[in-house]
């Protein structure tokens, strides 16, 4: 096959992975448009998890919201606590949410049903100038990022994915081609494809890169000149990986090479519902971005919401 047959390919592949997953959500009858949250919730992320069941964290007040995405309805399931943030979860295969905790330097386990906390780790020391972002588990450890400082912290997973009582949280330091500048760095993180390391998103500059688990060596993930500016949260789908680009409001489609060494914006996404958009989630099929409404002044009455992804290209 002819290089230019297989970037034809690659262009036809990666349209319809994309048009599978958004305007299927669209046309898909009895799922709410939006979901409402609590009033003044402040919501940053989202996951999803068993069942139709999607999370939302609450940034002042780390509390976690579970809801419904075919009814709509949902509680509290962790409740707010002083001095705690949620800024990126994710909800493992133990049923299990890690929170990440910005500005606090630290990372809460709780049980995704009960709300039960079922660990908490520092991860950077107290007082430091630190936000710890956004969060990714695999098999063997939680990786999470630090926008303000450059490297990644692993929380390391025991047998069968356990939560050591006694586990060494280790800091791995991004070498190689990322290059931290003032702002917020290092964002979303997802897995790679096969198994092949980790992505991160640098916000403030719109690149990707690819991410050695062990070393921490960076490569950039060349996007043929385009960029990811404001990107935030991530989701991979085999090959394609989402980028939410928040005070942009829209969601790139990234379609990866095997090796995640390159990748071309495949789509961007829209919504009328958009309202600064900072994570992503799947569920039952759907995509599902959370606003958190960054250019509206905070306060009680302040309404939020989870939407539910259509669009259209932009």
């Amino acid at each position: 096959m002819t290089p230019l047959k297989r970037r034809l390919l690659s262009t036809v592949t990666a349209v319809a992975l994309v048009a599978a997953l958004v305007p299927a959500v669209a046309a898909a009858p009895g799922f709410p448009e939006t979901i409402d949250l609590p009033d003044g919730f402040q919501p940053e992320g989202i996951a999803s998890g068993r069942g139709k069941q999607l999370f939302v964290g609450s940034i002042p007040t780390g509390a976690i919201y579970a809801t419904n995405a075919r009814t709509g309805e949902g509680e509290v399931r962790v409740a707010a606590r002083e001095g705690r943030s949620a800024i990126g979860i994710e909800v493992d295969r133990r049923d299990r949410i890690f929170v990440a905790g910005g500005m606090t330097g630290q990372v809460y386990v709780y049980d995704a049903q009960s709300g039960a906390e079922l660990a908490t780790y520092r991860l950077a020391p107290a007082g430091a100038e630190t936000f710890v972002n956004d969060v990714v588990v695999t098999r063997r450890a939680a990786y999470f990022t630090d926008s303000l400082r450059q490297q990644l912290y692993v929380v390391p997973l025991g047998r069968r994915g356990r939560l050591p009582a006694d586990a060494q949280v280790r800091t791995l330091p991004l070498t190689g081609e990322i290059s931290y500048t003032e702002g917020f760095n290092a964002n979303g993180i997802e897995t790679a494809p096969r198994g092949r390391g980790l992505i991160i998103v640098q916000s403030n500059t719109g690149k990707l890169f690819r991410v050695d688990r062990r070393s921490g060596a960076t490569r950039e993930i060349d996007l043929g000149g385009a960029d990811v500016t404001n990107g935030d949260g991530l989701l991979r789908r085999g090959r394609t990986l989402f980028v939410v680009r928040n005070r942009d409001n829209r969601i790139a489609a990234v379609r990866l090479d095997r090796r995640a060494r390159s990748g071309r914006v495949a789509r961007l996404i829209a919504d009328p519902d958009f309202d600064v958009p900072t994570t992503l989630a799947r569920s039952a099929g759907r995509l599902y971005a959370v606003n958190a409404r960054f250019g509206t002044p905070p306060g009680p009455a302040v309404e939020y919401d989870v939407v539910k992804v259509g669009g259209a290209s932009k």
